[in-house]
């Protein structure tokens, strides 16, 4: 009986961690580049010692203002896996998921120009652990990112909302 139910429980873990590796991969590749800048961002930091991969997206939305230029906001989670950063880990998105630390809280915004981020504006990253969130995070992030696409002379970036 418990052999049963430890084969179960390690299915659903399996069936659990192909679906997050599924929703990365079902992505855009502008959406996914915006993912790989928070996680670019996550593993410089000395005090975070596991590699996240991408586990949802909450919110989506992307104004194309004309001649290749768009931009783009992404809120999403990141989870933190079990491989610990610095180890030769040939692909982090298949690592599995530590269930014991809380997901990470991301939104991220930029503006591409076919298709490649443009250095400006300065994309924008924030992330922090979910717990920690504030509405008043919540707030600034949107505030700055509202700017970007204001500055620029484009749509708002957050009047379309993919989901």
């Amino acid at each position: 009986m418990a052999a049963g139910l430890l084969l179960l429980v390690c299915a659903g873990a399996v069936l659990y961690s192909a679906e997050a590796q599924d929703a990365f991969e079902a992505l855009p590749n502008n959406y996914k580049k915006g993912v790989n800048l928070a996680l670019e961002q996550l593993n410089s930091h000395a005090g975070v010692h596991h590699h996240f991969r991408f586990l949802r997206s909450l919110e989506k939305s992307d104004i194309e203002s004309g001649f290749g230029v768009s931009y783009l906001y992404h809120h999403f989670h990141l989870k933190p896996t079990r491989c610990a950063k610095g180890t030769s880990v040939s692909n982090p998105q298949t690592c599995p998921f530590r269930n014991d630390r809380p997901v990470m809280d991301c939104a991220v915004c930029y503006k591409t120009l076919d298709d490649q981020i443009e250095a400006n504006p300065k994309p924008y990253i924030h992330c922090i652990q979910r717990p920690r969130l504030t509405e008043e995070m919540k707030t600034t992030r949107l505030d700055h990112c509202k700017k970007m696409s204001y500055n620029s002379g484009a749509p708002t970036l957050l009047a379309v909302s993919t989901g």
